[in-house]
């Protein structure tokens, strides 16, 4: 293992313990939830937004869940990126992310745009651990419609 994956994998282990905007919110303003489940592996996601009154960007995420490392971290480190972005950007974040997790290894997730969350880049390598990195970013994707 290199450097850089032992780091990654430090990154990915501390934002699973320690955990940005972990316990949900109460609701207020506009907000919405949406729950996603992986079946395969058992991850349980419920993500919380809040929109700004306009619906144009977000104001803070909260979730809850259970599952595996990658789920947990994944949902953290969504956290520290999306809060105080407009929702297009948002959309525009999930896009990518969901396009390098999918594409086997060919897309590396850049820190630049990704921060934290750019760890993750090695998980595309392991489909069945894809839709555990995604759990998150598919809810709050899924809570800016609803909003």
């Amino acid at each position: 293992m290199s450097g850089l994956d032992g780091l990654y994998q430090e990154l990915i282990l501390d934002h699973s313990k320690a955990r940005d905007g972990y316990g949900l919110a109460a609701e207020e303003g506009r907000t919405a939830s949406s729950h996603q489940h992986n079946p395969i592996c058992g991850d349980d996601i419920t993500l919380r937004v809040r929109l700004d009154e306009a619906g144009g960007s977000i104001r803070d995420v909260t979730w809850e869940g259970a599952g595996c490392s990658i789920s947990q971290a994944s949902a953290s480190m969504l956290v520290g990126l999306v809060e105080g972005m407009e929702t297009d950007a948002a959309t525009t974040l999930i896009g990518h992310f969901r396009e390098a997790l999918r594409s086997r290894g060919k897309i590396l997730l850049d820190e630049d745009e990704f921060g934290d969350a750019a760890a993750l880049s090695g998980v595309s390598k392991f489909t069945a651990r894809v839709k555990c990195a995604m759990l998150a970013w598919v809810a709050l994707e899924d809570a800016m419609v609803r909003a």
